[in-house]
C-alpha cells in the first residue's frame, strides 16, 4: 500500500481534533490531510480496547462497526485539520455503503486509513475510505456523515 502524498503534514494527535475520548477514540495520528481527504492511523491493543475481551475471545478481532468508526474518524479529523469545520465540529453518520471488510483486524495491528472526500458542503461530507494493516486491504466502504460547525 502507497500512502498518497498530501498537501499538509500534521502528524497530530487524534485527540487534539476529535471531540472523541477513550473509550472510543479511534486515531492516535493523523498523519496528513488537504481538499482532497486525510492518511491517519490507529494501534489496536487489548490494553486500550476493552471490547477485545467479548468480542470472540478466543481469537478477538476489532468489530466491523469500530473499523467504520476508526475510518470516520480519520477523516472528521482531516476536515478539522484543515480548518473546514471550526472548534465546534461535529459529524454523525448518515448512511454507510459498500462496506467491505477483507480481513480480520487484531490486537496489535495499526490500522492505517486513507479516506478521499467525494462531496463535501456545508451540511454533508462523503467519503471514501480505506482501511490497511501493512500492505493488505483490511476495510473499505463509502461513508455518508452530517456536518456541523463548518465555516
Amino acid at each position: 500500500m502507497e500512502i498518497p502524498q498530501l498537501k499538509n503534514v500534521y502528524n497530530k494527535p487524534g485527540i487534539e481534533l476529535l471531540p472523541h475520548r477513550d473509550p472510543f477514540l479511534f486515531v492516535d495520528t493523523l498523519i496528513s490531510a488537504d481538499e482532497t481527504g486525510a492518511v491517519g492511523e490507529y494501534t489496536f491493543t487489548m490494553e486500550k480496547n476493552e471490547f477485545f475481551k467479548g468480542h470472540f475471545p478466543n481469537y478477538p478481532i476489532v468489530p466491523g462497526v469500530v473499523l467504520v468508526e476508526t475510518m470516520a474518524q480519520v477523516a472528521g479529523a482531516g476536515l478539522v485539520a484543515t480548518e473546514f469545520l471550526g472548534e465546534q465540529a461535529s459529524f454523525l453518520f448518515a448512511k454507510v455503503e459498500e462496506a467491505k471488510f477483507k480481513r480480520p483486524v487484531r490486537p496489535g495491528d495499526k490500522l492505517t486509513v486513507v479516506s478521499k472526500i467525494i462531496k463535501l458542503k456545508k451540511i454533508i461530507g462523503v467519503f471514501e475510505a480505506k482501511g490497511y494493516v501493512g500492505d493488505e486491504l483490511a476495510v473499505e466502504g463509502t461513508l455518508t456523515c452530517m456536518l456541523g460547525g463548518a465555516k
